[in-house]
């Protein structure tokens, strides 16, 4: 009788994708517009536009940002669009909305861009458990992308998976 250890998941040739793996690399910052706003309340035009002027726009140089608004105001749309133009020089991703927002987009275009011949006829097994936020729109892209070429998609962990799709 043998002492060996056999490892049956790594012999099994499933395929294990981890979306925290996909977690962007680059800073992920939020531009909020209230601090822009006379009394957290009106948008001046004037002095709005001194303000963009003045503010410090290296410290989005090579991070991801969202812009938003917290407080309960009307911002009329060119707003955005004219911080959206000062980021432009440095940010490396710019879009409207909250921070899940941002990580929504970037895990989609990164998904978007995954290369799947690796996972052609594969059996596959998406993992459920991480220590980031995944987004669930993540999992949902990950599984509209690599369905049209894998034989089975799993969810979970190797010991314990749920099936999600199985060629026929």
């Amino acid at each position: 009788m043998s002492d060996e250890i056999i490892n049956k998941v790594a012999n099994s040739g499933l395929i294990n994708i981890d979306l925290e793996d996909f977690y962007p690399k680059v800073v992920l910052m939020e531009f909020d517009l209230k601090p822009f706003l006379w009394q957290e309340l009106i948008l001046k035009e004037k002095d709005f536009r001194e303000q963009l002027k003045q503010h410090d726009w290296a410290q989005y140089q090579n991070k991801a940002v969202t812009i938003h608004c917290s407080a309960d105001a009307i911002v009329p749309s060119w707003a955005y669009i004219l911080v959206a133009s000062h980021l432009q020089p440095f940010a490396t991703h710019i879009t409207y909305g909250k921070k899940e927002t941002l990580l929504e987009e970037l895990y989609s275009k990164t998904i978007s861009e995954l290369d799947i011949t690796a996972y052609q006829d594969g059996r596959i097994i998406v993992k459920g458990c991480s220590d980031k936020a995944v987004p669930q729109s993540a999992y949902i892209k990950l599984i509209e992308k690599l369905q049209p070429v894998a034989k089975s998609i799993m969810y979970g962990e190797a010991c314990s998976t749920v099936p999600l799709y199985k060629r026929k």
